[in-house]
């Protein structure tokens, strides 16, 4: 088949609901109707002369035709969208854009990225604020950091591990009341043994949750990555041993983002595995 006959819109309809397994879910992602995507599927049958999908009892199941050519295609669509990428890139190679927590960034990630930018002269970063989710193409993303449960959809690595700990101003004891915020928004239980008191302080995030406690309004359960910088300084300290969550700082892009060199530099260096 010729490059110009290639049925690019039914074989993208094809990987969503192999994926899914659903015409209705492949439908939700693609933004059309269950009735769209089953004629596509049906035209890119009629044109291949094969079967691609079986109803069963269970729901649908690819044919083994479907099967043989799934993993060809997907490569194929990743190669496109690397080739857009690298239009898009052009000579901004020497530019990341990177959408991060404020609170993470200020505790944890500008260290990280002055040393990078001290190794690689010329390096320009922009910081983009990363409430809710944000759309890596409209938004030119290289890289996101997220506090989530992993990556997703998209390719990632967990910045450090999923620990969660309590922390105070040096002179303010275990029975201070909690300070609120929205990862952790109605902290309840026991610290040492003593009841906690009644959330008396919230706040809108874990960063201003530790300069709180700091202030001795109380104590914050924060991720320990946000709040290792503020023990080092003495601002507060720890109280009990840290507790494991759910959540972690994730470093994410999808997977085009995830290989370009650039992106690999900048993921081996917040890694700790460049050199």
């Amino acid at each position: 088949m010729k490059r110009t006959h290639l049925p690019l819109n039914g074989l993208r309809v094809l990987d969503a609901a192999a994926r899914h397994l659903s015409f209705t879910r492949a439908a939700d992602e693609l933004a059309v109707t269950p009735a769209a995507v089953g004629q596509q599927i049906r035209a890119l049958e009629d044109l291949l002369g094969v079967v691609l999908f079986r109803r069963t009892t269970k729901g649908l199941v690819l044919t083994d035709e479907a099967s043989a050519g799934l993993d060809a295609i997907r490569e194929g669509f990743l190669r496109f969208e690397e080739g857009v990428q690298a239009m898009q890139a052009g000579q901004s190679s020497h530019v990341y854009t990177v959408a991060c927590p404020r609170d993470f960034f200020a505790a944890w990630l500008s260290p990280r990225l002055a040393a990078f930018r001290l190794a690689n002269p010329g390096l320009r970063f922009a910081l983009v604020g990363s409430d809710g989710d944000l759309d890596f193409t409209e938004a030119n993303l290289n890289l996101a950091v997220r506090w989530a449960e992993g990556p997703g959809d998209l390719e990632g690595m967990a910045l450090g591990e999923p620990l969660m700990q309590i922390v105070a101003a040096p002179e303010v004891g275990s029975d201070a009341p909690w300070i609120a915020w929205p990862g952790d928004p109605t902290p309840e239980g026991s610290v040492n043994g003593e009841s906690a008191r009644e959330t008396q302080f919230s706040v809108g995030d874990g960063g201003t949750a530790i300069s709180a406690a700091a202030a001795g309004l109380g104590k914050a359960r924060v991720p320990l990555m946000l709040a290792e910088s503020a023990i080092a300084a003495g601002k507060v300290v720890p109280i009990g041993e840290p507790e494991r969550g759910r959540r972690s700082y994730w470093l994410v892009a999808p997977l085009p983002q995830w290989r370009q060199k650039k992106v690999k530099a900048l993921v081996a260096a917040l890694s700790g595995t460049t050199g």
